[in-house]
């Protein structure tokens, strides 16, 4: 193993450590500083004593290369917090990446559902789990109509969501503790929907040999034995083509936008929001503002007998 590599893996150790970041965090650490230690060793340099120029010169090629600049802003974030560690280890004098500028870049507004459409999706799941259909495919719509009814009960992040242990379906309260980011813990509500269709779920599931000793709430068969984020999406937007909505418009993550969105509409404090969604930021919970905003703006325009004078 060289030099640059063993200097990733004790700074990836310290992120997990003493951080407790997320393994898909550690494992985007991993590929950006991978990909800048290369480009510095063509460039002649090492990654521990590269310079200032070799960053701004990364960030350049990225961006050459047609990478967004928020892709080119966690390329910088990755290399900002290996410096910064080497610093404070004493291995580095100096933090190359300290005075180089963010690249800029629009922050996106996120794709929501309205009401009306989320229901649709939520009546659609909930009609297949009632349908004469095979032991296999009854347990797969249960399981579907369960993580959707959670999903917009919750906000809970998709990763959050598919790796919730069994225990977290034996409720007394209508209350889930969900174990997010860093591993900080929160407690989200549970709507009476979201409680009955976990409730039959579950039953199907200890019904079934295979499934009923597992230690998620929703195993399957892969690598980390639950489901995995990429089958619950796919399987959301079958139900999405079902219900007659557009499924590239449909992902569980769009329904976390639509839980926050759909709950500041309805007059909830920012401060809740961002303690039911798990931000550590409430900048981060602001941008649902924002989305509000523009639909007013558009409500407005579309309405408002002075936005269209006669002639």
């Amino acid at each position: 193993m060289d030099r640059s590599a063993i200097e990733i893996e004790r700074f990836l150790e310290a992120m997990a450590v003493e951080a407790g970041a997320a393994h898909n965090t550690l494992a985007a650490y991993r590929r950006d500083l991978e990909a800048f230690a290369r480009f510095v060793r063509v460039r002649g340099g090492r990654l521990d004593t590269a310079g200032a120029d070799d960053v701004s010169a990364h960030l350049s090629d990225l961006a050459g290369r047609g990478f967004a600049a928020s892709s080119q802003a966690r390329h910088l974030s990755a290399i900002r917090r290996f410096y910064r560690f080497l610093h404070a280890e004493g291995d580095r004098a100096d933090d190359p990446a300290g005075k180089i500028a963010r690249p800029k870049r629009a922050r996106p507004l996120p794709k929501i559902l309205s009401v009306d459409e989320v229901d649709r999706l939520i009546a659609t799941a909930k009609s297949a789990t009632e349908a004469e259909l095979s032991p296999a495919r009854t347990l797969k719509a249960h399981r579907t109509y369960a993580l959707l009814e959670l999903v917009y009960a919750t906000g809970m992040r998709v990763s959050e969501l598919v790796s919730l242990p069994v225990a977290a379906s034996r409720v007394r309260d209508p209350v889930l503790l969900v174990r997010g980011k860093g591993g900080r813990e929160r407690i989200v509500p549970l709507t009476g929907s979201a409680c009955g269709a976990m409730t039959a779920f579950r039953a199907l599931r200890d019904a079934n040999a295979r499934l009923a000793n597992s230690r998620y709430l929703f195993p399957a068969d892969s690598d980390s034995g639950h489901l995995t984020r990429q089958a619950f999406a796919r399987d959301l937007k079958d139900v999405a083509i079902a219900a007659g909505l557009e499924p590239s418009r449909v992902s569980p993550h769009v329904l976390r936008h639509a839980f926050a969105s759909h709950l500041l509409q309805n007059g909830a404090d920012l401060r809740v929001v961002q303690q039911l969604l798990g931000h550590a930021d409430i900048g981060t919970t602001e941008i649902y503002t924002h989305v509000l905003a523009e639909r007013l703006a558009k409500l407005v325009g579309e309405h408002h007998p002075l936005a269209h004078p006669a002639t």
